[in-house]
């Protein structure tokens, strides 16, 4: 199965737990091989907080998740991690 980039953007983004982490606001991907390597995901405002981000005043968190935890792609985008696994260390 195929997908544009443009087709991923603003998709949800579900921990292992339910929680609503973000929403993808994009790509990267490895220049030598073209295979997609992470999603960008803009956090949502409880997902800055449980992941030990300062709340910004202005703009948004995002944070860069691997595509092999990717369990599904769907409606929304499923992950294998929890926002425990997920959390910054402090």
């Amino acid at each position: 199965m195929f997908m544009r980039p443009s087709e991923l953007e603003g998709k949800n983004v579900i921990e292992t737990g339910g929680r609503i982490l973000g929403t993808v606001s994009g790509i990267e991907f490895d220049l030598s091989s073209w295979k997609v390597t992470h999603l960008k995901v803009q956090l949502s405002y409880d997902s800055v907080e449980s992941l030990g981000y300062k709340r910004p005043r202005l703009g948004r968190v995002e944070i860069k998740v691997p595509v092999d935890v990717v369990k599904a792609v769907s409606d929304v985008i499923t992950i294998d991690k929890s926002i425990k696994d997920l959390r910054r260390p402090t």
